[in-house]
């Protein structure tokens, strides 16, 4: 009997993971569940790993005696590995195990896995919702007709705002999320540009037009949508210089991660009037602090971290991290496999 600890928090709930688990390998095995406080609190860095939940003394009680550990957000670090002698297998419901050690991991034995792919349709689905809310300033007329005012002003020429069809649309990063995207803005009539030095071009030609040089994509975009994942290359990839490349009265949407753009440079467009609107749903800090430029930036349309959360991603996480520990418990190759 393997003891598993089944570490979710207030989306891919403990119970989820149990109910997905309790399917995959039956009731033969113990399960116990640890619930961590994201999203209700923010993630962020715990000792020497990023975007985590909770603290390394709560998860070290809880894996005492634990052979696998499926979590979305709990700090696996080098602390927690060294005092969790019998864990074998860290599967973790995201994308990417930015909150495991993986060095600490591999040194002492321990494979770790992820979910790729599990909220790629969510997040396509949230950028285009929020691309289409920035251009077409739905929130501002929304909040407008809520405050009794019919506020007609923006059914003129200089307040409508613009619209995708025709529209170039630039795509930075074309991986499970910015095809979506780009298959989706394509159906709207946009023409889509596509930059990601690491996809082939024959790929990206798939969904858009492959584009070799970020300046050039920059220049033709009317709106630019970042999904990229974040790397010490791809810190602050969009900077005052980049921002300054794009036409006068283009759109900026970002729903991958913050640090990607310089939003002091953002800010500084937006008040001049360079850019037309931006869209945001994650930001260099969460949430940003209260003397942060962004809370009164003009035309910027702001949502907290949203993209990737609905509930078939609840879902989708739980099942395809239980599909892992199966396939550990019965000793085949393991999917999804990290470390």
């Amino acid at each position: 009997m393997t003891r598993i600890l089944a570490a979710g928090d207030h989306f891919v709930a403990p119970e989820l993971f149990t109910r997905e688990l309790t399917a995959e390998i039956g009731t033969g095995h113990t399960i116990d569940e640890l619930r961590l406080p994201w999203p209700l609190t923010p993630f962020g860095q715990v000792s020497e790993v990023d975007e985590a939940s909770g603290d390394e003394e709560t998860v070290l009680a809880a894996l005492d005696g634990a052979r696998v550990c499926v979590t979305q957000m709990a700090p696996v670090t080098r602390k927690v590995l060294d005092g969790s002698p019998e864990l074998r297998l860290v599967v973790v419901g995201r994308g990417g195990p930015v909150n495991v050690n993986l060095e600490a991991a591999k040194e002492r034995g321990v494979q770790v896995c992820n979910t790729p792919g599990r909220n790629a349709a969510a997040t396509a689905e949230y950028t285009v919702g929020l691309l289409l809310s920035t251009m077409r300033r739905i929130p501002e007329t929304s909040a407008a007709l809520a405050a009794g005012r019919w506020a007609g002003e923006f059914y003129t020429y200089d307040n409508c705002g613009p619209g995708l069809d025709g529209a170039t649309v630039g795509l930075i990063g074309c991986g499970a999320v910015g095809s979506r995207v780009a298959r989706a803005l394509t159906a709207l009539g946009a023409q889509v540009c596509l930059y990601d030095p690491y996809a082939a071009p024959e790929t990206l030609r798939e969904v858009g037009t492959p584009v070799a040089d970020l300046d050039d994509l920059l220049r033709r975009s009317d709106v630019v949508s970042l999904h990229a994942r974040l790397t010490a290359e791809t810190r602050g990839l969009l900077g005052a210089r980049e921002l300054a490349l794009l036409p006068d009265g283009a759109v900026v949407v970002n729903c991958a991660r913050g640090a990607l753009l310089d939003e002091d440079a953002l800010c500084d467009a937006l008040e001049s009037g360079r850019l037309a609107a931006a869209g945001l749903d994650v930001f260099a800090v969460e949430p940003p602090p209260p003397g942060s430029r962004l809370r009164n930036a003009p035309r910027l349309v702001m949502t907290p971290h949203l993209a990737g959360a609905n509930t078939s991603v609840a879902h989708n996480a739980a099942r395809i991290a239980a599909a892992e520990v199966g396939r550990f418990l019965r000793g085949e190759p393991l999917a999804h496999r990290v470390v």
